[in-house]
């Protein structure tokens, strides 16, 4: 007995040791994680200024993004530095939610390093200048995030840095795709435009004479390089831009894995894709002939009725009230708070890019915390053709289908739930097939739930249009999965890119050229079906889980508490194991 008493004290105490051990290690990891992800922000906002602003960070919105090459090389060994720092940290030694951050801050530098050294922007996209520097000045502008003196006065030294930047493009340029340099002559008559127009009217109160003075000069030497931008593209580099825009497949691969922790094969994600699309296709053709058969089933959505444009507003803010109403009777998910974005026509700077969008602040932001719905109304000069072509924006079904995806429950409360996440990584770093993925997922969920019914004002023949225009929008993005991960591998062309989006999303062949064009430049942008997709499936293996205990609300609420990363982090935190996203 004496024996077996001495054994079991001294298993006992080594297994006390083993944890202490253990815990130690782990704490010791934890700390040595935390004080790396702190250098890398350290490190990250200096660098990728813009980015501060955007995130309510106002430390460095004097600075501007530096393209020279010296700088480049700085940033490429550096974030191998913090690579190499954070990946020799094992993930086995950390919690759940440390894992889930650290995946997150070395994929992000990952991702920054397959875009200066591989994918290369910087040496191939002319826009990467003269759109970046647009931004940055735009970034300052659109909130009152201080005073307009103070905004004026960091404007201005951003402006000063400007003409070096457009240099630096000069210098780096080599060789870039066609379609790249013909989007950037696209898009310069509107940069300098906004710089001419919209940057001046939006310090029409400014008061210091002399910051008036000095940005007077420092716009005019803006707008001047600009147009010897403008000129130098079109005549040195359009006719030698010889450069092929496709990243190619080993890049588009990592790319989805370090932006959206997704490696399944592309092969595989293109059957998932088809299988969803022509679903959407039957059931786009089946309600089109039950609303009117005699009608092609495109031209359906271009007929309704639309309010005129004085009432577009009031005509959003009644989807708004009927949406949450519909939330909470049905609880859907939790609203975090009960006010709501304030509605606005869209500033003038942003009114050629947007018919409506949810504006929010950064979630570092101190002061200028409103969020902004802003719907761009049609501008008084246009005639009345041009006025009946662009209402269609604002038929019933259109205002209820942006409703959902800008706002209830889409992207502002989501932006909501953000503030009650307490970890700064997840606050700054996210993934696109979470924000846009969820955005687009509420689409279909909200109709699947039963909103589109008499109880919420919708007749059955409105709940029919309602869901032919979710399905309109589902083609369209189906649409673009196939076309980014085809055009950048090599199986599509431009022009069939461009007649897919025709003939399979059943879109516009104007819309088909606007998306191949994006493609081109933006090439995982099917993240919106991608993210979509996955919360689907994470919700079943959920319910499956669970059975009669899943309820739909928690699972939501449960979604929005892990912050916005790729689902992949999302979905250990809510099934506790490491199974596969699709």
């Amino acid at each position: 007995m004496q024996f077996k008493l001495f054994f079991r004290i001294l298993a006992v105490t080594l297994s006390i040791v083993t944890y202490q051990t253990s815990f130690a290690e782990t704490t010791d990891q934890s700390a040595a994680f935390t004080k790396a992800a702190d250098g890398y922000f350290n490190f990250y906002f200096p660098n990728y200024p813009s980015m501060a602003t955007e995130l309510g960070i106002h430390a460095w919105d004097e600075k501007l993004e530096d393209y020279s090459k010296n700088t480049i090389e700085y940033q490429i060994n550096t974030l191998h530095r913090f690579e190499a720092e954070i990946d020799a940290i094992s993930p086995e030694t950390l919690d759940e939610q440390t894992q889930g951050d650290r995946a997150l801050v070395l994929n992000d530098i990952r991702s920054k390093l397959l875009t200066l050294e591989t994918i290369r922007p910087w040496e191939k996209n002319p826009d990467t200048y003269s759109s970046g520097i647009t931004n940055s000045a735009f970034l300052i502008i659109k909130r009152n995030f201080a005073p307009v003196n103070d905004r004026l006065r960091v404007l201005i030294a951003r402006e000063k840095l400007m003409p070096i930047v457009l240099q630096e493009a000069r210098e780096n340029l080599k060789n870039p795709p066609y379609i790249f340099t013909e989007i950037a002559l696209e898009q310069l008559p509107d940069v300098i435009s906004f710089f001419t127009n919209d940057v001046p009217a939006a310090f029409s109160d400014a008061t210091d004479p002399d910051l008036k003075k000095q940005f007077n000069d420092s716009n005019a030497s803006v707008i001047r390089a600009l147009q010897d931008y403008q000129q130098w593209l079109k005549k040195d580099v359009l006719p030698h831009s010889y450069g092929d825009f496709r990243i190619g497949k080993t890049a588009f691969i990592q790319k989805l894995k370090y932006d959206e922790m997704v490696d399944t094969p592309l092969d595989k994600l293109l059957a998932i894709n088809e299988k969803d699309m022509r679903k959407n296709q039957r059931d786009y053709i089946r309600i089109a002939h039950e609303i009117d058969p005699s009608k092609n089933p495109r031209q359906i959505l271009v007929d309704l009725n639309y309010p005129v444009p004085g009432q577009v507003l009031s005509a959003y803010k009644a989807k708004f009230n009927n949406l949450i109403r519909f939330i909470k009777d049905k609880k859907i998910i939790t609203i975090p708070s009960d006010v709501q974005p304030i509605m606005e026509e869209t500033p003038p700077f942003e009114r050629a890019i947007v018919t409506a969008s949810m504006e929010t602040p950064g979630p570092f932001e101190p002061t200028a915390v409103e969020a902004y719905f802003n719907v761009t109304l049609p501008d008084a000069t246009w005639n009345k053709q041009k006025i009946m072509e662009y209402m269609p924006n604002f038929s019933d079904p259109a205002l209820n289908n942006t409703s959902i995806h800008e706002a209830y429950p889409g992207h502002y409360v989501q932006f909501l739930w953000l503030h009650q996440v307490h970890d700064r990584i997840r606050q700054i770093l996210g993934a696109l097939t979470n924000d846009e993925g969820w955005a687009h997922y509420c689409e279909q969920m909200i109709l699947d739930e039963g909103f589109a019914t008499p109880e919420y004002g919708i007749s059955e023949q409105e709940a029919k249009l309602m869901r032919l225009r979710q399905l309109s929008a589902a083609l369209w993005r189906n649409a673009r999965f196939v076309v980014g991960i085809k055009m950048h591998t090599g199986q599509m062309t431009f022009q069939q890119a461009v007649d897919f989006f025709v003939n399979e999303g059943y879109q516009s062949r104007v819309i088909g050229i606007m998306e191949a064009k994006r493609a081109a430049s933006d090439p995982t942008y099917l993240y919106y079906t991608l993210g979509k997709l996955e919360i689907l499936k994470l919700r079943k293996d959920l319910e499956k889980k669970e059975g009669a205990a899943f309820n739909l609300q928690q699972f939501h609420d449960d979604f929005m508490k892990q912050g916005h990363p790729p689902i992949k982090i999302v979905r250990k935190a809510l099934m506790h194991d490491d199974s596969k996203v699709l």
